[in-house]
């Protein structure tokens, strides 16, 4: 069979010399046998219906096996012809429809999707009634294939959009996680899209959702698409209090999305503009200045009658990333000339999800530090650090980390270590304030020495510090090359070393004569996380189709008792030190597993993407699956080591 298979891999639809052979392993007496040479009739290249036939007779007498392995398999089967050949798969409707009570509910959600792909317009509504008995006893996965099959269905028969609409809203203000929640709202969205009849009601579905909606990124996607659509439907103004409920209820990310949607029904329903300008005044006062800027701008673009809608929705044209870059050397180096709009970079950005090359990545996060909002602090050294030539050739800064005390504060000498990392080397700028009156230090320097992690890093050059007056910081430096594509934490004992001397109270020179001293600092580590940046991913399922299989690692982990999956998710995400993706770090209440979706960056450039499935059972025992997937494997077992020693 598995010759055969590979052999007619390519063949058209012309002759098939196998197919009389395969047709007689059909009345074989191994049921494996019959089912390997039906599983090869489906997947022939261009094959008929004709040709078909005899496969799925067979096919639909497995699905009444009383083995579970052989229903399984059938129903797996059939369902992949019922996406190319539903008609073909009709006659089975019926046996499916017995599946759908299924104890095996891999089975019985198979089984669902392809009625749903079989059915007729006039079984729709019994579906459905069968669906809503068996949806609650599936996990989100499942439930998420159901919810796809029915956006499915309701393309195909746009005349039940109203049906299959409620259907979807009712499951969701069922409990479910963040990709749950997320499918439902995707498929609603594309029936309001595809379907002008089934706009009212989908927009009326969702502002009911947004009430109870505890994922953010749902909230503010909805409120966004109410904002688009809610101004051109027949009576917009029945939005306007789930809309302006959101700025008094939620978070400020929320808030903010909700005062753009406000703003856009001002802008193009003039019946309601007093009203929106009322409810954005209210806003001025906010306690976030996100929320207070959006407000003052709208307030003010919509009192402009000649600008009011160009100024609230008009099409941005130019990359963010290209806005950014020049907004900030604007605020660096200010003009006396207003910001002009023609200095940015209109270049359209590459688009990582539809890439899966290497490069593409690459593009995507050659300048993640620069899009990162860096305290000021951090800007300045990563500034002081770029300017020095023995650096240059290091290349762009990848991450730098926030500064760590290496004295205690009571101590004559203050030192913080402030670490760079880059693509093959490490930079360590040792912050220095002298307390000491009538005392200046000179030549001061930082001697390290590694004492964990022998062999990954070697000292390439110091840069010290002319002089140290009193109360005046300064900055030395050591710099470290690491072998590309490896990632080793150690540990370096730092001894802070100079030349003491006084200074004279009447001249407030220091005198010529002066002695060596040494301080001891407290020891610096690398930790495997200062070479990982949070990168959020917007799209995390394309990008997660796009990177390479092979270097998916998947493993099981016990967590031992923990309060609750949120506190479960939190400790995960602070040993890994990844970024939450879509909101997933948000726990429903009293949910009993969840997924989490991470994303990153590992210096080099390599993209790193992380799901974690959580389950809690009565104990409050706390299982885990791990599975990730990057651009190289060694950053995937990398990945499973962190948590395996944490």
């Amino acid at each position: 069979m598995q010759v055969i298979r590979e052999s007619t891999a390519n063949e058209g639809s012309g002759e098939r010399p196998f197919y009389d052979f395969l047709e007689s392993c059909l009345r074989h007496k191994s049921e494996m046998v019959i089912f390997e040479a039906a599983r090869v009739i489906t997947d022939l290249n261009e094959v008929t219906s004709r040709e078909l036939q005899p496969a799925i007779t067979v096919l639909q007498l497995f699905l009444s096996s009383s083995k579970p392995i052989l229903r399984f398999a059938a129903i797996r089967a059939l369902n992949k012809v019922a996406m190319v050949h539903p008609l073909s798969v009709t006659n089975c409707n019926i046996d499916m429809e017995s599946l759908i009570s299924d104890q095996n509910r891999s089975i019985a959600t198979l089984a669902i999707t392809t009625l749903l792909k079989t059915g007729n317009e006039s079984s729709v509504e019994r579906l459905m009634k069968q669906i809503t008995s068996f949806i609650s006893d599936i996990q989100d996965e499942f439930k998420i294939v159901v919810v796809e099959a029915i956006q499915s269905l309701c393309l195909k028969f746009p005349q039940k959009h109203r049906v299959l609409m409620n259907f979807l809203s009712n499951i969701l203000r069922e409990e479910g996680g963040f990709e749950y929640k997320k499918a439902i709202v995707d498929s609603i969205l594309c029936l309001i899209k595809e379907i002008p009849e089934a706009k009212e009601s989908g927009l009326a579905h969702l502002s009911e959702f947004i009430e109870d909606c505890e994922f953010t990124y749902l909230s503010s996607q909805i409120l966004h698409l109410l904002g688009d659509q809610g101004p051109t439907t027949l009576d917009p103004s029945k939005y306007i209090r789930y809309i302006y409920n959101r700025v008094i209820l939620e978070n400020a990310a929320i808030r903010a999305s909700a005062v753009c949607a406000l703003a856009k029904f001002g802008a193009y329903c003039p019946a309601l503009l007093s009203r929106i300008i009322i409810l954005l005044r209210r806003c001025l006062y906010d306690n976030d200045d996100e929320v207070r800027d959006r407000a003052a701008f709208f307030v003010a673009a919509l009192q402009d009658q000649a600008s009011r809608v160009d100024s609230i929705d008009r099409d941005f044209s130019f990359p963010l990333a290209s806005f950014e870059t020049s907004l900030r050397n604007f605020v660096t180096d200010p003009s006396e000339s207003p910001f002009d709009m023609g200095v940015v970079d209109s270049t359209p950005e590459i688009d990582v999800y539809k890439t899966k090359g290497t490069t593409t990545y690459q593009n995507l996060h050659s300048n993640a530090s620069g899009s990162h909002s860096l305290d000021k602090e951090l800007e300045e050294s990563q500034g002081m650090v770029t300017g020095i030539a023995q650096f240059v050739q290091n290349g762009p800064i990848f991450k730098s980390c926030r500064s760590v005390e290496l004295t205690e504060a009571e101590t004559e000498y203050k030192v913080t270590c402030t670490k760079h990392i880059f693509k093959e080397h490490v930079v360590f700028q040792f912050k220095c304030t002298n307390t000491i009156q009538e005392q200046i230090l000179e030549d001061v320097s930082v001697v390290m020495e590694v004492i964990e992690g022998e062999g990954a890093f070697e000292e390439i050059t110091t840069i010290p510090l002319d002089s140290m007056p009193l109360g005046k910081p300064g900055s030395t430096f050591v710099s470290f090359s690491r072998a590309e594509g490896t990632y080793v934490a150690a540990k370096f004992a730092c001894v802070l070393k100079f030349t003491s001397k006084e200074v004279d109270p009447s001249s407030g020179e220091p005198e010529e004569d002066g002695y060596e001293d040494e301080y001891t600092l407290e020891d610096i580590e690398i930790s495997i996380l200062d070479f990982v940046h949070t990168t959020p991913m917007p799209n995390f399922r394309k990008v997660w189709d796009a990177l390479p299989t092979e270097s998916e690692r998947v493993d099981d982990y016990g967590l031992g008792i923990r309060e609750s999956l949120e506190d479960a998710v939190e400790a995960v995400t602070n040993i890994l030190g990844m970024q939450a993706c879509e909101g997933t770090e948000a726990v429903p209440p009293n949910a009993r597993s969840h997924t989490t979706l991470l994303s990153g960056v590992f210096v080099g450039n390599v993209t790193v993407l992380i799901r974690l499935s959580l389950g809690i059972d009565a104990s409050s025992h706390v299982a885990m699956k791990l599975t990730v997937r990057a651009e190289d494997a060694a950053v995937s077992e990398l990945i499973h080591a962190l948590i395996s020693v944490a």
